[in-house]
C-alpha cells in the first residue's frame, strides 16, 4: 500500500485536522484489523445508535468504557488467571482494547452488560446553531431593501 505524507494538507488548512487524522487512520500501513471481540453497530433511529460488543467470561468490573478525544475505547482484562485445568478452552478471555472513532456530536448515553453482551448507546447531538432553520419570508410592501436601510440609519 502507498504512503502519503499529509503535511502538506496541515500546513494549508486551518480547522480541518480531524479530518486528516481521519485520513491518516484509513490510510496506514496497518492491514491487519484486530477481529477480536466481535461487534456489532446498529443505527436505532435517526440519531441514535447501539454497539453491540460479545465480551462472554468478562465480569462488569473488569470492563473498562472511556471517551477521550472523539474516541470510545473499550477494553476488559481479566482480574486474576484463573488456576483450572482445561481439556479444550474455546472461550476467548483475553485481554483486549477496541476503539471507536466518534463523529463531531456523538454522545454515548449509557452502557449495559447482560448475556455476555456490552450495549454501548451512543445519540447524535446536532447543537441549534448548526441545525437548518427556515427563514420566513414576509409579503413585500413595495420598498425596496435600500429603501429600508436608509429609514434603520436614519433612526439610529
Amino acid at each position: 500500500m502507498r504512503n502519503f505524507d499529509l503535511a502538506p494538507l496541515y500546513r494549508a488548512t486551518v480547522g480541518f485536522d480531524q479530518l486528516a487524522d481521519m485520513m491518516d487512520r484509513v490510510l496506514s500501513t496497518e492491514v491487519a484489523q484486530p477481529t477480536y471481540p466481535p461487534y456489532n453497530i446498529e443505527k436505532l433511529d435517526q440519531d441514535s445508535y447501539r454497539i453491540t460488543i460479545a465480551v462472554a467470561g468478562f465480569a462488569e468490573d473488569e470492563l473498562s468504557i472511556e471517551v477521550k478525544e472523539h474516541a470510545l475505547v473499550v477494553s476488559a482484562k481479566k482480574a486474576e488467571e484463573d488456576k483450572r485445568t482445561y481439556l479444550h478452552r474455546g472461550i476467548a478471555t483475553r485481554a483486549f482494547e477496541r476503539r471507536f472513532h466518534l463523529a463531531d456530536h456523538v454522545k454515548v448515553t449509557g452502557a449495559t452488560h447482560a448475556d455476555g453482551m456490552l450495549h454501548i448507546d451512543l445519540v447524535r447531538e446536532v447543537p441549534e446553531a448548526l441545525k437548518p432553520r427556515r427563514i420566513e419570508i414576509t409579503k413585500s410592501t413595495g420598498e425596496t431593501v435600500e429603501g429600508k436601510a436608509l429609514e434603520a440609519k436614519e433612526t439610529a
